[in-house]
């Protein structure tokens, strides 16, 4: 059970999450730069504290890799804020990534779903073929990130699959809101710019890693 005085502080770091998130993706939409730039990694520190207030420590592995996986993606958040760093910023989150996976998988085991990998295989290949006229250069960087995204989407609805708990439906509806965020920011990058897409890919993004994060919580 969780002690109370942990659980009024994960509602109340939550709250922060939604709050500075919020005030994130308006002052991006108006491009109050500094301001964002500012918000934007606070965002996701919060998101990161989340997992450390937990009254259990009985998958530590799970928890760290999580952890240190949410600080790739701090990195990502900080890297994508220049223009110039946009392939580091894709290997920070591509990392991130790999950890996830290996976190689920420590976890539970390597799970092997067929229908669920034919249904997120064939979401990324086919949308990957579609961007693929407008990939140029980032042809192979782009291909190996579809790859290993939606790997950790598979494992990660996995282990919903698997044993359906909160925990793993927190996680499953995660992982399949990262494919949605960066499935909206390749859309946005390489094919075109559409209306509200700043905040749609931060909005899916944050609730992604926040979700992640409250599960890791229940598990770690």
């Amino acid at each position: 059970m969780v002690k109370p005085k942990t659980d009024k502080k994960m509602w109340l770091i939550n709250i922060l999450i939604l709050v500075s998130a919020s005030f994130a993706i308006y002052f991006g939409l108006y491009n109050e730069r500094q301001l964002f730039m500012f918000l934007k990694p606070l965002t996701t520190i919060l998101v990161i504290a989340l997992p450390f207030f937990t009254p259990k420590n009985a998958h530590l592995k799970f928890g760290w890799l999580i952890v240190v996986g949410l600080q790739f993606c701090l990195f990502g958040d900080v890297l994508l804020l220049f223009e110039d760093y946009f392939i580091l910023g894709l290997v920070a989150f591509l990392v991130a990534h790999v950890l996830f996976s290996i976190a689920f998988i420590q976890y539970k085991g390597f799970y092997k779903n067929w229908i669920s990998f034919l249904i997120l295989f064939g979401i990324g290949g086919t949308l990957f073929f579609w961007l693929r006229p407008g990939l140029g250069d980032l042809l192979l960087p782009v291909s190996v990130y579809v790859v290993i995204i939606t790997f950790m989407a598979w494992q990660g609805v996995g282990l919903y699959l698997r044993e359906r708990n909160s925990a793993h439906a927190f996680m499953a509806m995660a992982v399949l809101f990262f494919m949605l965020s960066d499935t909206l920011l390749a859309i946005a990058k390489f094919k075109t710019p559409f209306y509200l897409s700043g905040p749609l890919i931060l909005a899916t993004y944050w609730l992604s890693i926040g979700l992640i994060a409250n599960a890791a919580r229940k598990i770690f």
